[in-house]
């Protein structure tokens, strides 16, 4: 059996001050998300009503030979434990798609400002979302340490 495969087209770009992918302190970034031509104003009709927006994007700059299929130590920290690349977000996954909950800030035409995204300039935005507190986790979130080490300067700056 062949393995089905999809196209996905960008529906919008992100813009920022952004250009290299460092992992750390990403909520100081504010980027502007501008929808690909063929998208009028009227696909964002309705979303300033919510304070929060997913953005899905493809990690664009990733070379295909870089991608991670098993496991690996994340950020390549041996003091961290080997685990497979589903259970991290890293940017070498098969298929390259980043997601980020942001902050909406305002919108104004074709673009949408948020605060909170990790994906750097020029990257290319496959789908926009609200976010629902209906769709949000029910009941208690659970972690490993590692992750939450891993995590701690991520949105803010890393600490001394």
């Amino acid at each position: 059996m062949t393995e089905p495969t999809f196209q996905i087209r960008p529906i919008a770009y992100v813009r920022s001050t952004r250009r290299e992918t460092v992992d750390d302190n990403w909520d100081a970034e504010r980027a502007t998300i501008i929808l690909a031509d063929g998208y009028g104003e009227e696909a964002l009709a309705g979303l300033d009503g919510f304070s929060h927006v997913d953005i899905l994007f493809l990690f664009d700059r990733v070379p295909l030979e870089r991608i991670e299929t098993g496991a690996r130590h994340p950020r390549g920290r041996s003091d961290w434990p080997m685990v497979g690349i589903f259970a991290q977000r890293g940017k070498n996954r098969p298929n390259r798609i980043g997601l980020t909950t942001c902050r909406l800030l305002r919108i104004s035409g074709r673009s949408l400002e948020v605060a909170g995204l990790d994906a750097i300039d020029g990257t290319p935005v496959i789908d926009i979302k609200p976010v629902m507190r209906e769709f949000l986790p029910r009941g208690d979130i659970s972690q490993p340490a590692w992750s939450q080490e891993l995590m701690a300067g991520y949105w803010t700056d890393a600490p001394q």
